[in-house]
């Protein structure tokens, strides 16, 4: 049976180019040019995977999202022209599992849903070994066992409470947040790839892309650095991943 992606995109050509390419690489495809046609699709017969465009007529992206998100874990894949955090933020937080920013190439595009269908397939079966286990490297730490209290710098992670505090300010933080933060916590100083950060979010049952880690990462130093654009404490190292240090550098 062939993989079935809905595809809701209003610009009638861009969304005709989508159904080529997909149809050429073995999908089933159908297409629609507005929220409520999309709502009513998606119930009418449940896709694989979901290609939305932000700023359909009707229900928009993030309300599809949203509506979608009540009663269902299918993988969506946002197409937008906002390309601000915040909006990819928005996104995220609502529901969308992957997004891109218009214009796109085609063949990323295509590239991208194998992925997050490869995710969703993975997701859906019971893990086999510890998720932050790569079977190429040692074996990683996980979050804190409940009762730990771990503290880094000025940041304390208390997994029993699920709260975090920086200079004794406590921090709010979305589930997949506390999960990334109380991993790197165990283990300050060690530098995570985002691949061994997606799968702390893994076992949540939801699809997410590295671009997910990249956002929660984000939206972390703005809860806990003082300059979220000059980290002290969550510190990008280029061309591997992140890490998480006292931030006591430079002090």
């Amino acid at each position: 049976m062939s993989t079935y992606v809905l595809v809701a995109e209003d610009d009638w050509k861009q969304a005709e180019l989508i159904r080529r390419y997909l149809v050429h690489d073995g999908y089933e495809v159908t297409v629609v040019h507005d929220g409520g046609t999309a709502l009513r699709e998606a119930a009418r017969r449940p896709p694989d995977l979901l290609v939305l465009d932000w700023m359909l007529p009707g229900p928009d992206g993030l309300e599809i999202c949203r509506r979608l998100r009540r009663e269902s874990e299918l993988p969506i894949l946002m197409l937008t022209a906002r390309s601000t955090e915040d909006d990819l933020l928005r996104g995220l937080d609502l529901g969308a599992d992957d997004y891109m920013t218009k214009p796109f190439r085609p063949r990323e595009l295509v590239a991208r849903i194998r992925t997050l269908l490869r995710r969703s397939r993975h997701t859906a079966r019971p893990a086999s070994v510890d998720p932050l286990s790569p079977p190429t490297a040692p074996a990683a730490p996980t979050a804190p066992v409940d009762g730990d209290v771990l503290t880094v710098g000025r940041l304390t992670v208390n997994a029993a409470r699920h709260q975090v505090f920086i200079h004794d300010r406590p921090v709010n933080c979305t589930p997949g947040e506390f999960r990334i933060l109380s991993a790197m916590a165990a283990s300050p100083d060690r530098v995570f790839t985002r691949s061994q950060l997606l799968d702390c979010l893994a076992d949540h049952g939801r699809t997410v892309s590295e671009r997910t880690v990249d956002v929660h990462i984000l939206n972390l130093r703005k809860k806990i650095e003082t300059s979220p654009r000059k980290p002290r404490h969550l510190l990008t190292v280029h061309g591997i991943g992140y890490k998480l240090t006292r931030g006591d550098h430079g002090a």
